[in-house]
């Protein structure tokens, strides 16, 4: 049972390591918006929900853009379906834990 839990555990940390990689070159397409999109990453490998207030709080950039930023990073599902309050999700980054 503690070999299979440790084999799990690298397992999603390997996971965990190859999704930064992957998440940094789609940064990387960003450009001068890479700075924010990295921020937003952090956090998001804290807290993998996120909305756009809370974005806004971590970047200081408007709305819109921050809307735009979170479309163009293409790591993040919307979950409420709704016009207002979006909750957006890293799904990648969850599923490594099931």
């Amino acid at each position: 049972m503690v070999i299979e839990t440790a084999k799990n555990s690298i397992e999603t940390f390997d996971g965990i390591l190859k999704l930064q990689k992957d998440v940094e070159a789609k940064i990387q397409e960003l450009g001068s918006r890479s700075s924010n999109a990295e921020l937003i990453i952090n956090h998001l490998f804290q807290r993998p929900i996120i909305d756009a207030q809370m974005a806004y709080e971590i970047t200081k950039l408007s709305l819109p853009s921050v809307y735009r930023l979170i479309k163009d990073l293409k790591i993040l599902d919307e979950i409420t379906g709704g016009k207002r309050g979006k909750l957006f999700v890293f799904n990648d980054y969850l599923k490594l834990f099931k």
